[in-house]
């Protein structure tokens, strides 16, 4: 009988490089065969020699992850966890708007595990899908067990798929789906959702697509703040964590977004990672306790240029500089205050009904007061914008703030769009007339998961 110790084998599980919560392993050693059965037998993919991956439709890849590095030392195996992987392993994060709110975390991961079931069991083709239809905004379908001749009907898509009821023929399953849905039936599986179609792609591969060539990419220039690029927003947030400590980063199951909590929880940033250039991408929310109303809110859309979006994040970063006076009015003064560094670089200023606007001096930027919306701080209502492009109905790129955002961070804000500089590589899309003014200094495991077993 073979020992513990004897094997030669190391494996080596990191965040696979495409997939932001699946699970590489690398195996190396003279017996690098034996935890490698072990792995595929617990639905680890082969996408190289030697090389695993894990990826499952509920994201909890790194908690699965950590439970086979724990039997593969106890066997005797070599294991390796990168710290990324570890981070992942420790993160501790729920579910946005889960359906089932009186579930505890392990109940959930079961809730979950028994979906990844499902979804193996189509997959592996041991599930035969007759039909799907849609029904109220979420799919169900209907299918019979290959081995068993057991026919079921799914509800829910993903990790909350479920079997809901159960047949004892295909026959029966269909007369009683296309009883309950009618015209709304389709034969067949229903087409792969966004998750299931990102899981395929990472068992497939680990190398990453390669970047077409293409034509020679234009050098940098220095441009106004407003006109500038986006750049990477995930960095600047990845960034602002690094620096600063009392700042608690949480993210939502599907890794779409990213929460940063103040230490004092009364103010909040929601990062959404994939958001439209020009849909909300950045929402950031102050409260007067934990647990009140807002007392204002500032959103803004995923092209924002990124030095825009540095200044907003070095401001929430300064002291308690988001704490407005509660029950503050906005009036003529706190106006001013806002708009002074505007004032003073000449930004054209105009007074159209409710609006009064500043525009910039080549007018493809400019901020805008709603003076209505104002007078009803309450309904936390879009009472400033800032946009560039065409006009603050189609922007480039925006940012709103409702009435009681503290004057201090529109000034700051406004002083950006003045003075501040920043890069843009697509220089086709800017006045060449444009002239720069210089800039001031400045989660026990259930039992519907994955094993492994090295029959040693």
């Amino acid at each position: 009988m073979t020992t513990a110790k004897s094997i030669d084998a190391h494996v080596r599980l990191d965040i696979h490089p495409t997939h932001p919560s699946a699970v590489t392993a690398i195996l190396t050693g003279s017996q690098a065969h034996i935890p490698h059965v072990g792995l595929e037998a617990a639905d680890w993919t082969v996408v190289a020699e030697n090389t695993l991956v894990l990826v499952r439709i509920d994201h909890e890849e790194p908690y699965w992850a950590e439970k086979a590095a724990q039997e593969l030392a106890a066997a005797g195996v070599s294991v390796e966890i990168t710290p990324r992987l570890q981070e992942a392993m420790a993160e501790e994060w729920t579910w946005a708007d889960y359906p089932m709110p009186w579930c505890t975390r392990s109940e959930i991961r079961e809730v979950s595990g028994a979906a990844q079931k499902i979804y193996d069991d189509i997959r592996h083709g041991q599930l035969l899908i007759h039909a799907h239809a849609e029904d109220c905004h979420t799919t169900v379908a209907v299918g019979t067990y290959l081995s068993s001749g057991k026919s079921v009907y799914l509800h829910g898509q993903n990790h909350l798929r479920q079997v809901a009821d159960t047949f004892d023929s295909p026959a029966q399953a269909l007369v009683a789906f296309e009883k309950a849905h009618g015209a709304a039936v389709r034969p067949g599986p229903a087409p792969m959702t966004d998750t299931e179609r990102a899981a395929a792609q990472a068992r497939t591969s680990l190398a990453v697509p390669p970047a077409d060539a293409g034509p020679p990419r234009p050098q940098p220039e220095t441009v106004p703040a407003y006109a500038a690029d986006a750049g990477d927003h995930d960095a600047l947030l990845e960034a602002f964590f690094d620096a600063h400590g009392d700042w608690e980063k949480w993210r939502t199951w599907s890794d779409e977004t990213t929460h940063a909590i103040h230490e004092s929880q009364t103010l909040r940033i929601e990062r959404v990672h994939e958001a439209h250039p020009r849909e909300t991408a950045w929402t950031v929310a102050a409260y007067e306790t934990p647990v009140s109303d807002r007392t204002w809110v500032l959103t803004a859309t995923g092209a924002t240029p990124a030095p825009v979006l540095q200044g907003l994040l070095d401001h929430l970063a300064d002291g308690d500089g988001w704490d407005p006076a509660v029950g503050a009015q906005v009036d003529e003064k706190t106006v001013a205050a806002a708009t002074q560094p505007l004032s003073k670089a000449g930004w054209k200023h105009t007074v159209d009904g409710r609006w009064i606007r500043w525009t910039s001096p080549t007018g493809d930027t400019g901020v805008q007061f709603d003076a209505f919306a104002a007078q009803h701080p309450s309904q936390n209502l879009a009472t400033w914008t800032v946009w560039a492009g065409p006009g603050p109905d189609r922007p480039t790129w925006a940012l709103t703030a409702s009435p009681h955002t503290p004057s201090s961070l529109l000034a700051d804000l406004s002083e950006t769009l003045a003075h501040g500089t920043g890069t843009q590589r697509n220089t086709a899309r800017r006045p060449r007339s444009v002239r720069l003014r210089p800039s001031p200094p400045a989660i026990s495991p259930p039992t519907t998961g994955h094993t492994i077993s090295l029959g040693l």
